[in-house]
């Protein structure tokens, strides 16, 4: 009986060149017993106290296997099964007597290691689409911290695609395996956090602090594990495509496009909150960090509509968080809306922007996005009922009318809508943080303040009747 102590949970590296002597050595899978170091103790057969040695390989003996297998193997390692080290040394043995053993997916070893390979993708998908970052600190000491309890040992793995995709600000990725860091220049990692010290909503703050100096990010070397996005292993699409037929569709590697659906009076708002999550119907996905749903209470009686999340919506993944969501939080105040009471929400629920160096540029949505993401709107609309829908921006009232409307001719009135409600068009809060001249932009702050009080008597009407 041999015994292999790999380095790490994902040392692939040692799996492989282990692997490969153990094979040449014509050392049979029942004779092999595999383990990671620090836990090798717990994993040992009864009566094995020490491993034989291999002799050396005295010729350049070699044998190939499909590359497809590789790529396999690199990705089911991944996974948390502490068999899948043995089930691939198997699948390796096989594989030298018989070189298409892989397309034969009613064989038990190959639909396992499938399902382990397409068990890790969905884990890593999972991880990018709700990961979500919060701010720690300010301005030039601001860091970007978050929790993730993953189902694999995937964050080494998936790094490289958060170091891409916030690639202008430092982060880290808090997991009880290990945390990933990113300063802006490279990737690294320090061991996990223990799940109870899992941080409470709000505590996250403290227990980054309590674990990491702000000032100086750790610089460990990062666990033996190639770092490319799982998505790039495309070689193995025809053999998840094949596993994928044999379960049941069960490890498809990314979700599904939702199907687009018309208004359903009675949406619940938390399902729209989800499905629109994995909205695919324009190409703004993408780039976007997620989709910006609306928020307010289900018993708002107005709505605003602005255009499209900012930087700081699309980070936060909140509607009017940035400058412009602080300009109409004061602007309702002044006006007397209740915001606590009022339904937030965007024309368009993705970022469309245009990279500058480490700056993104706010891009107006075309007109083939505003209609893709108007059932968005609409399904809010018959989930809320509310009786006042404010249209902020020209992207916001092309949404709300369904075609263009001018902003100038239409502003500071009520407009009827086709199904009994009512409409305000008014100027989006960025407008008036982007006037240069501060008279014009005093001027037209009070204006914009005199449209939101148009909503204010209408919200003050229904608290009355109510």
């Amino acid at each position: 009986m041999y015994l292999i102590t790999l380095d790490s949970e994902t040392d692939f590296d040692g799996w492989r060149k282990a692997a490969r002597t153990l094979a040449l050595h014509q050392v049979a899978p029942a004779d092999v017993t595999w383990g990671v170091q620090g836990q090798t103790q717990d994993r040992m057969p009864p009566g094995l106290s020490e491993a034989p040695s291999l002799p050396p390989i005295e010729t350049e003996t070699t044998f190939s296997v499909p590359a497809n297998f590789i790529e396999l193997a690199r990705i089911a390692i991944l996974h948390r099964d502490d068999e899948r080290f043995a089930l691939l040394y198997r699948l390796l043995w096989r594989l030298k007597a018989d070189h298409d053993l892989l397309e034969t997916m009613a064989d038990p070893d190959v639909a396992q290691a499938a399902a382990m390979a397409g068990s890790v993708q969905r884990d890593a998908q999972r991880m990018r689409d709700i990961v979500r970052f919060r701010e720690i600190g300010r301005e030039q000491k601001a860091h970007y911290a978050t929790w993730f309890e993953p189902e694999h040992h995937i964050v080494a793995f998936t790094a490289p695609f958060f170091a891409r995709r916030f690639a202008d600000m430092p982060w880290s990725i808090l997991t009880p395996d290990i945390c990933a860091h990113w300063d802006g220049h490279a990737i690294s990692f320090t061991p996990g956090i223990s799940r109870t010290e899992k941080p409470a909503p709000g505590r996250l703050e403290e227990t980054w602090r309590r674990h990491f100096q702000p000032d100086r990010m750790p610089t460990p070397e990062a666990p033996r594990t190639r770092p490319r996005n799982l998505q790039e292993a495309s070689i193995l699409g025809p053999l998840l495509a094949d596993a994928e037929r044999w379960t049941g569709g069960r490890i498809s590697p990314r979700p599904e496009a939702p199907v687009t659906r018309k208004t359903t009076a009675g949406d619940d708002l938390e399902r729209l909150r989800e499905e629109a999550a994995h909205c695919r119907a324009c190409h703004l996905y993408k780039d976007a960090t997620q989709t910006v749903f609306g928020e307010g209470p289900k018993s708002a009686n107005i709505m605003l509509v602005g255009e499209q999340p900012g930087d700081k919506e699309d980070l936060a993944g909140h509607p009017f968080v940035g400058p412009a969501g602080q300009m109409l939080d004061r602007a309702l105040e002044e006006a007397g809306v209740d915001r606590k009471k009022v339904y937030v929400t965007n024309a368009v629920k993705h970022f469309k922007f245009v990279p500058r160096g480490k700056i993104r540029l706010h891009q107006k949505p075309a007109t083939p996005e505003i209609r893709a993401c108007r059932q968005w709107y609409e399904r809010e609309v018959s989930a809320i009922q509310p009786d006042l829908i404010v249209a902020m921006g020209a992207t916001a009232a092309q949404s709300v009318f369904g075609k263009i409307t001018p902003i100038g001719k239409n502003r500071g009135r009520l407009i009827d809508l086709p199904d009994g409600r009512k409409a305000l068009v008014t100027v989006h809060p960025s407008y008036l943080l982007r006037l240069p001249d501060p008279k014009a932009k005093v001027l037209e702050y009070q204006r914009f303040v005199e449209d939101l009080k148009i909503a204010a008597t209408l919200q003050k009407k229904s608290a009355r009747a109510a």
